[in-house]
This record gives C-alpha cells, sequence and structure tokens, in this order.
C-alpha cells in the first residue's frame, strides 16, 4: 500500500509514526510545511514532521512547497502513483485536482460535524466538553465536511490542558489510521449531518484576554490557551498557573478574599479561581505571593 502523508506538528508527527510501524504500508514522500524562522534570533527551523524524520535516519523524500497549487507539485503526486494520501494538521487546503489523485484522508481532532475549523481541540476546551475525539474523514472541497470512515472517543479529564489532550488524541489518531487504511475498501462512509456542524477559528493573540467575569470561563480558557497565547488581564499580568475552586458563587470581581498553601483565592463576579503563579509584564514567572508582597496587595485588595 503506497502512501503520501502530508503533515506539520507533532500531532502529525504521531500519525505518521503509526503509519511507518506497521508493515503492510509504504510512504513514499511526506509532505510539511516550509522551515520557518522561530524565536528572536528567528533561526530557520524544520516543522516537527520533518525534524523526525531527520533524526529517525528514514529514507522517505520530504517536499516543503509553498502550495499545492503549482502544477509541478501536482505532477509529482502524480507520478508517486499513491493508494492514498494521509494528511493530518497540514496547514494548506488540498485543490481539487489533488482531492481527485487518490482517496485523500483526514484525521481531524474533533467529533465531527462538531468543530469543523483550525482549532478543534481548544475549542473542546473553551466550551468545557468532556468528551472529544478523532475523526478520519475522506476528504472533499469543503472545510471538514467529507464523509466519516471512522471515530475514536475519549473523556476530557478536568485536568487536561491542551498540550496534554493534544497528545492524548494523536495517540487514538495514531492507532485509527492504519486500521482505516487497512480496512477502506469494507467501510461504508457515514455523510456528515450539516445541521449539526460547529466552526472554531484560528487563535489570535487578544483571544488571551481574560477578566473575573466568571470563573468557569477563565479556566477553560487557561487550559485552552495553555501553550500559546495564555491568558492575561487588560493589565498585561499574564497567570500561569490557576485552578477552579467553583463556578456558582458571587463574588466582587477580581477581589482576594483568601490565601491557601498554593496561592490565593480570588472572586469573580461568578465563581472563585486560585492563583499560584503570575508573569507581569516584562519579568520573569513568579509565585502569587511574591508578586502580591511586590504590590503591597493582601485579603480585601483588588489584584486586577
Amino acid at each position: 500500500m503506497r502512501v503520501i502523508f502530508m503533515g506539520t506538528p507533532d500531532y502529525a508527527t504521531a500519525i505518521l509514526e503509526g503509519i511507518l510501524e506497521d508493515r503492510d504500508i509504504k510512504v513514499v514522500s511526506v509532505f510539511t510545511q516550509p522551515d520557518k524562522p522561530v524565536g528572536r534570533k528567528q533561526i530557520l527551523t524544520p516543522p516537527d514532521v520533518k525534524r523526525f524524520l531527520l533524526d529517525g535516519g528514514y529514507d522517505i523524500p520530504i517536499y516543503q512547497p509553498q502550495t499545492l497549487k503549482d502544477n509541478e507539485v501536482v505532477e509529482k503526486i502524480k507520478d508517486l502513483n499513491p493508494d492514498f494520501i494521509v494528511v493530518a494538521a497540514y496547514g494548506q487546503i488540498l485543490p481539487r485536482n489533488i482531492l481527485e489523485i487518490s482517496p485523500c484522508i483526514n484525521l481531524h481532532a474533533s467529533l465531527l460535524p462538531k468543530y469543523r475549523g483550525a482549532s478543534p481541540i481548544q475549542q473542546a476546551l473553551l466550551n468545557g466538553d468532556k468528551i472529544t475525539g478523532v475523526t478520519a474523514m475522506l476528504m472533499d472541497e469543503g472545510l471538514d465536511t467529507g464523509d466519516i470512515l471512522g471515530y475514536s472517543v475519549i473523556e476530557i479529564q478536568k485536568d487536561d490542558v491542551a498540550p496534554i489532550l493534544f497528545e492524548k488524541l494523536s495517540i487514538l489518531a495514531k492507532e485509527l489510521t492504519p486500521y482505516i487504511l487497512k480496512n477502506f475498501r469494507k467501510i461504508e462512509p457515514l455523510k456528515q449531518n450539516d445541521i449539526d456542524a460547529s466552526y472554531c477559528k484560528k487563535i489570535k493573540k487578544m483571544d488571551g484576554e481574560v477578566d473575573f467575569s466568571d470563573a468557569k470561563n477563565i479556566f477553560n480558557k487557561y487550559r485552552a490557551f495553555f501553550f500559546w497565547p495564555g491568558i492575561y488581564l487588560k493589565s498585561g499580568l499574564k497567570l500561569k498557573e490557576i485552578n477552579l475552586v467553583d463556578s456558582d458563587s458571587i463574588n466582587e470581581d477580581g477581589k482576594i478574599l483568601e490565601f491557601t498553601d498554593k496561592g490565593a483565592i480570588v472572586g469573580c463576579k461568578r465563581g472563585k479561581v486560585e492563583i499560584a503563579k503570575v508573569q507581569p509584564p516584562s519579568k520573569k514567572v513568579m509565585d502569587i505571593f511574591s508578586y502580591l508582597r511586590g504590590r503591597r496587595l493582601g485579603i480585601g485588595d483588588n489584584i486586577s
């Protein structure tokens, strides 16, 4: 079985690893995004998928086209004569002339038609969902609208933040992908019900701003934006480690109510959060006690 793999971040790397472990599947090439400058020094850095292949010494051709609409790219894919094209968080939309070459299977990190779009894992956390999963989907020209080939489901734990959930879902997708490829001819695709569809947008830095109006909302944003962009107050103070105390009590928003061994209990208009670590603008992460001492704030004062 000849497979072209298209993917970019570590979520995709786990799926690729699962395919490579199956002796019945031959990965004939890997497509990933171009290397990008990273950090203050703008060091040119390869995507996680490419780094995995290079570090592992895999003899698999790697292509990093700026666009898939180039005729040379399309002809290259045709020449590779794939039985399947597997796509996981690639970062580009596949045009029709590639979709027509062979079945294109996408591993989407939600239970479609829920959370079509760019940030399904974060959206599940933002909404406080109890379950999520991975969908194997036969791609069409729409945005995550193709027929469903299979699901794998997982419960979301209270302490799951985005990086942890990414890892859990990547393991599910890693296990699901070879099964779908090897049983493709036996699977009857299931059409999505567009009425039940919901969409999630690409995350922007401004999405991380929070206030003390709703404790549950703050905590869910903290979990969803744990890696990036993080959560921060209008003052620029980043809340680096927090926990949900309750989601129903009525309090003065931003008022320091009490101290615990771990941090400060801060009231919200609805609910309370415990703040353990913060990061003031242009400073290092510090425990909440050091921050409050420096600001001369105590119980009854407002942190915001």
